[in-house]
């Protein structure tokens, strides 16, 4: 059975008339009589009681008349569908993104990309690089914003931005009073440390930033998020060396200081995994470029 075989029945239990059917679908009558015959081969039953007067549905015919009419709409929604996927303007988008991404214009290219492509479904889920990575090779995700290029051979990257870390304290610790800090007044203080299993690339950077200081961080806490990061320096269980981005995060207790000679520089990709191009994920990579152009 064919979606042109049922396309022609539905017309002609309209018609009733195999002249009026094939002017319809713009075909000569032979042509339909012989798709009607092979579908009624194929259904194994007739469809049509045909004679010189009239053309007439039999209780098969009939039967087959809704369902057939809720299949060819059923395929032609289903063909749209595809259609507005391909050229994105449906479709879904699942997407993976570190906590800094709120402070780095994601929420504004989610919401412009939202209001150019109103069909598409976007779900988002705040994990860290590790989680995210395992996301994206499982296909649970589309596309992650996370802070390592350290990936697999599986998944393709681009860099979206780099920033200057901060300092980040109590607002009640003596050394909120600079304007500017040196990483070795951090030398003797309790550190609230980025996991390893969480960002790799991000522990080892921060670790090195304190041994070009001189020293080796006395890690008190380590968390799997920034957000989190910073939450726990606001109730004074320490400091922390974290992107610029998170100063917008304005969590009452916690203040940011720049850090003066330190050129390692905080890292923002987007990650995919390559394949059928997804024009959906180009979309919106091109907004949040566009945003922190």
């Amino acid at each position: 059975m064919e979606l042109r075989h049922l396309r022609y029945f539905a017309v002609l239990a309209d018609e009733l008339h195999f002249g009026r059917a094939a002017e319809r679908l713009a075909i000569s009558q032979p042509p339909l009589s012989v798709a009607i015959r092979q579908l009624e081969d194929a259904i194994g039953a007739k469809l049509f009681e045909r004679n010189s007067k009239q053309v007439r549905l039999t209780p098969a015919g009939q039967a087959l008349r809704a369902s057939a009419r809720k299949l060819l709409r059923q395929a032609e929604e289903a063909a749209l569908e595809a259609r507005e996927v391909a050229a994105g303007s449906a479709g879904r988008l699942r997407i993976g993104f570190v906590g800094a991404m709120l402070y780095r214009g994601l929420p504004q290219a989610l919401r412009a990309f939202q209001a150019s492509h109103p069909a598409v479904r976007i779900s988002l889920a705040e994990l860290n690089s590790a989680e995210q990575i395992t996301d994206l090779l499982h296909d649970r995700l589309d596309l992650g914003f996370m802070h390592t290029a350290r990936l697999p051979q599986d998944l393709a990257s681009r860099l979206l931005l780099t920033e200057p870390f901060v300092a980040c304290l109590p607002a009640h610790h003596a050394l909120a009073r600079q304007r500017v800090l040196e990483v070795g007044a951090l030398r003797d203080q309790p550190f609230v440390l980025f996991a390893r299993a969480a960002s790799p690339d991000y522990h080892e950077r921060l670790l090195a930033i304190c041994a070009q200081a001189g020293f080796l961080p006395e890690v008190r806490h380590e968390v799997r998020h920034w957000l989190a990061v910073v939450s726990m320096v606001a109730q004074g269980l320490g400091v922390a060396l974290v992107p610029q981005a998170m100063q917008r995060s304005a969590l009452k207790g916690a203040v940011f200081r720049p850090l003066d000679g330190v050129t390692a520089q905080s890292e923002a990709y987007g990650v995919w995994r390559p394949g059928p191009q997804n024009v959906l994920v180009d979309g919106l990579l091109a907004e949040l470029v566009r945003g922190l152009a």
